[in-house]
């Protein structure tokens, strides 16, 4: 959806104007960014690391809830995105059509959007309080886990490692070199 150059909309004139379709369209500081079609490898990846995390809460009789793309979260006025994978452990911040606020987890497999997952989403998300944030990179075979917080941490690993999910405390552990 083509705007001026320049021109900033808020959450609501974005709703507006972008029927709902599941078309891959978020709002990054007020500027609608479109998103191209995913991958094969990408699309293995984020349906195995949902299945993952959501047979692993529903082990547990857990409270939280894995989404997957494409579903909006507003995490602001100026801020609208569809994470490929996300885990919400409140569940009053969710409706129908979008959730409100920060995803406890976050995940991005990057594809053709190598500088929106790794600067302008990284800095997003950090700002408003997800609690992790995991951007998964098939070309590198690489895997970055930012755990946000008092002590905020950084962890690279590689696809053939056992990455433990801080927000179970390690308890849930996701090798991707398994979801290829």
């Amino acid at each position: 959806m083509p705007m001026p150059k320049g021109e900033k909309i808020t959450a609501k004139e974005f709703f507006e104007r972008v029927p709902e379709m599941n078309e891959m369209l978020e709002l990054i500081g007020g500027e609608i960014v479109s998103q191209a079609a995913p991958g094969r490898t990408h699309q293995r990846i984020v349906g195995r690391v949902f299945n993952k995390i959501l047979n692993y809460i529903e082990s547990k009789g857990g409270k939280c809830e894995p989404y997957i793309a494409p579903f909006d979260v507003v995490l602001d006025d100026s801020n609208v995105v569809q994470p490929d994978v996300f885990v919400v452990c409140e569940p009053d911040k969710v409706d129908e059509k979008r959730m409100y606020g920060a995803p406890d987890m976050v995940v991005e497999v990057i594809s053709t959007n190598r500088r929106d997952d790794t600067v302008r989403k990284l800095e997003l998300y950090k700002n408003h309080n997800v609690r992790e944030y995991w951007i998964i990179d098939p070309e590198s075979e690489r895997v970055l886990v930012y755990i946000f917080g008092d002590n905020t941490s950084i962890n690279i690993y590689t696809f053939e490692q056992a990455i433990p999910v801080g927000i179970y405390g390690g308890e849930l552990t996701i090798t991707v070199e398994n979801m290829l």
